[in-house]
């Protein structure tokens, strides 16, 4: 019977560096799930496609389902559960812009990371990054809103 290597990771999760013992082959939405008990990041399809397992990796969107856990060593990790109190979440309240809200971590995340990192985004560009996440309960248009208000917002405070 072959036993399953562990190995000791030191990852870094919400500003908090966190020692995990996991497989090298491991997915990060695994040990974010059953090892550190954060799940705010949802197992959805699994390869990719779908987006409800979004974290951010050093600011940017990066699906976890995909990502080795081994590979965020030294690596910064966001996940929703460290947004708390950030403007796109208020944002999805303000606009609805969720339904059955299992795809909304995902979402959330993705549209934190196009506020960072294009204040400017033009309607084509916020389309593009939404095209990233699947919603089942359509409500796409809910999410463009809150992201164009979070936009708005940053344009007043400039």
């Amino acid at each position: 019977m072959a036993t399953t290597q562990q190995c000791e990771m030191l990852l870094t999760v919400n500003g908090e560096a966190h020692s995990v013992i996991a497989r090298p082959a491991d997915t990060l939405l695994f040990v974010l799930r059953n090892k550190l008990r954060l799940t705010g990041a949802k197992p959805g399809c699994l390869n990719g496609d779908c987006g409800a397992c979004t974290v951010l990796i050093d600011g940017g969107p990066i699906k976890s389902c995909m990502m080795l856990a081994i590979e965020t060593v030294g690596k910064t990790i966001t996940t929703i559960e460290g947004l708390k109190h950030s403007p796109i979440q208020q944002a999805f309240v303000e606009h609805f812009a969720f339904q059955c809200g299992y795809c909304t971590p995902g979402f959330i995340m993705n549209a934190h990371a196009l506020t960072e990192k294009y204040p400017d985004a033009s309607d084509d560009v916020i389309q593009e990054w939404l095209e990233s996440n699947i919603c089942r309960c359509t409500s796409y248009r809910e999410i463009e809103q809150a992201v164009k208000s979070v936009l708005l917002k940053k344009h007043r405070n400039d």
